[in-house]
């Protein structure tokens, strides 16, 4: 019998050890399979290497527990490793509850050994042999500082960095010696938001870290200002020395003062808008309300007395050209470009170059500075700069090794090509291709004043071919009288009428000459205004409108309406006369004569155009403008 009974003991005892033997083994996979999932932080991998300890003394203890528990009487040691186990499992219960609790409280934490050792090789580089460090203490416990990092600790080493940097570059471009910034980390110290009850508020600085969180606005501003101290402190390179050693006293400054400004935007918004004077106030609006915004970017020529008082650097023939381009004594494209190129031709050949200077460059200098003063006298045209830009690529073209009187020949013989070629022949060329539409009993109608239109009429005249002219006018300027003065003395008989009643004489016309102050890149023809409005009825009218227009006129300006890009003359000139409703137009608010020069007319409304090259479409404008250096235009 007591055979029997110690059998059995020891079989109860081995299935005893295989029960426990499977919980271990079944609770070490368990284990595994969480280590595996959970991140690889710091954390972690300490508790992982306490458990794994733990794990090896339990597997240590489970297979010596056989040999020692293969005699009776031994059960006891079982439920010890059993109790051992449960008494784990709440001692990481107990530590996690711990931990939750200590991330709530306020805590102050020092940069770590770790941290200290990648900054201080980082520097050892740049600064040389860092300083012996201070020794690191820390209030928290053991586990906070295995722990993840907060987010203020994160912002801290961020700052230290910035701060070495700091120093280093403020180093290098001042050449002082500057202490090693490594022995400045170890008093770094990162504090909560929530304050402990020993702590006082000593700076700017810990009140900021004190206030509640930042809304997104605020840290953007913070974030402005940091870069903007940052900034200047690489800029003062002099003051290198005060800068290391309070990196962040100019940013703590800087953020309490956009702070402070941010809130006082945020609570009382309207005191920046009523702090300024009434009167200022009174005066912007009064201006405001005179204007509409769609037309401030048009600017009326300066016309006060102060822009023509003599000017020792402006020749008198340039002067005396700014008068007449502001009285509007001077008028029409070819009229201006070719009183431009005479003014000029006067300049260049009264010019004398400055002592040990260059002939081109001082006289490229001269003659901008007198295209600026008729720039400020009146907008200027089209074939005006054209013809400027083609003089100043013919003066960085002279010759260095050439005396400066021929020199001066070179320029006037270009001066007076460009105005016999240009002007001249290409008027003759285009009234000759247009001689071949004109036939008898042609009604011509024309819009305005054009010398292109009216040499074109004078030379139908001298062919005995028997048409007449419908000159259309439109106010302020009435510039067809002058038109229709001229055609009248050379004996051609003529009609005159308002632009109002264009659709009534329209049915009379044949054709429709017109002429043009610029053609556009894109085919647009830029003319004097009701240009349009002519052509538009014409249209409708199915009457051929056909644009007299030379290549030097031709612009690589795009546009297609008359707002973006115009010239404004002065809104007085739209009163008629005392009885007029506009008189005192100045006394009535949000009200401002509009008076533009120009309008744009689209190539739908036009059948061609008529050029000393040939009759093209306004869509060749681009190729006019690629070929013309080529073929010498």
């Amino acid at each position: 019998m007591s055979m029997s009974v110690s059998v059995e003991a020891i079989k109860m005892i081995k299935t005893s050890d295989q029960v426990s033997q499977t919980e271990s083994q079944t609770t070490r996979a368990k284990q595994k399979k969480q280590r595996r999932n959970r991140p690889r932080s710091k954390r972690n991998r300490v508790e992982d290497s306490t458990t794994t300890a733990n794990t090896t003394t339990e597997s240590s203890t489970t297979d010596s527990a056989p040999t020692e528990s293969a005699m009776p009487g031994d059960n006891s040691q079982q439920d010890a490793t059993r109790e051992q186990v449960m008494a784990e499992r709440e001692a990481k219960k107990q530590a996690k509850q711990a931990k939750k609790q200590k991330a709530t409280t306020p805590a102050t934490k020092i940069i770590t050994e770790v941290e200290q050792t990648t900054i201080t090789t980082k520097l050892q580089k740049t600064a040389g042999p860092p300083a012996p460090i201070a020794a690191v203490t820390c209030t928290a416990s053991t586990d906070t500082e295995t722990g993840d990092k907060t987010r203020d600790q994160i912002k801290a080493e961020r700052e230290a960095k910035k701060a070495a940097k700091q120093a280093e570059k403020a180093a290098k471009s001042s050449g002082a010696k500057v202490e090693p910034p490594v022995q400045k980390l170890a008093n770094l110290k990162v504090t909560d938001k929530t304050p402990t009850p020993t702590a006082a508020p000593s700076s700017a600085a810990n009140d900021e870290k004190k206030k509640p969180a930042l809304s997104k606005a605020e840290r953007r501003a913070l974030q402005d200002a940091q870069t903007a101290a940052k900034a200047q402190g690489q800029g003062q390179g002099k003051k290198a020395q005060p800068a290391v050693k309070a990196p962040g006293a100019a940013t703590a400054k800087v953020t309490a003062t956009v702070l402070k400004e941010l809130k006082r935007e945020s609570v009382s918004p309207v005191k920046s808008a009523t702090s300024s004077s009434p009167s200022k106030n009174s005066l912007i609006t009064a201006k405001s309300k005179c204007k509409v915004k769609l037309f401030n970017h048009l600017v009326c020529a300066e016309k006060g007395a102060s822009l023509f008082i003599n000017d020792p650097l402006v020749h008198p023939s340039m002067s005396r050209l700014g008068v007449q381009y502001a009285q509007r004594t001077v008028v029409g494209s070819n009229a201006r470009c070719i009183a431009f190129l005479h003014a000029l031709r006067q300049v260049v050949q009264d010019f004398e170059t400055p002592a040990k200077k260059e002939f081109g460059s001082s006289l490229d200098a001269a003659v901008k500075h007198h295209v600026d003063h008729l720039h400020k006298c009146r907008p200027p045209a089209v074939s005006v700069s054209n013809a400027y830009k083609q003089f100043r690529n013919q003066v960085t073209q002279l010759p260095a090794d050439v005396p400066e009187a021929e020199l001066k020949e070179l320029l006037v013989h270009f001066i007076d090509t460009y105005m016999e070629n240009q002007i001249g022949k290409a008027a003759q060329a285009i009234s000759s291709s247009l001689q071949e539409k004109i036939t008898d009993g042609d009604v011509l109608l024309t819009f305005g004043c054009s010398s292109l239109i009216q040499f074109i009429c004078e030379e139908a005249k001298r062919r005995q071919v028997a048409f007449r002219v419908i000159v259309v006018d439109s106010r302020p300027t009435c510039e067809g009288q002058g038109m229709l003065r001229r055609l009248h003395a050379h004996g051609i008989p003529c009609t005159y009428v308002l632009i109002n009643a264009v659709g009534y004489v329209m049915a009379e016309a044949t054709k429709v000459l017109l002429g043009a102050h610029a053609l556009l890149a894109n085919g647009y023809v830029m003319a004097r205004t009701g240009t349009a409005q002519g052509a538009l009825v014409a249209n409708a009218h199915n009457v051929p409108v056909l644009v007299c227009c030379e290549t030097h006129k031709f612009s690589e300006r795009f546009q297609t309406d008359a707002i973006v890009y115009n010239e404004l003359s002065g809104p007085n000139d739209l009163v008629r006369d005392d009885k007029c409703c506009l008189k005192n137009w100045t006394a009535k608010a949000h009200l401002t004569p509009l008076n533009l020069n120009y309008d744009i007319t689209p190539p739908e409304l036009v059948s061609a155009v008529v050029t000393e090259v040939a009759i093209l479409p306004c869509t060749s404008v681009p190729v006019i403008l690629r070929i013309k250096p080529e073929i010498g235009y």
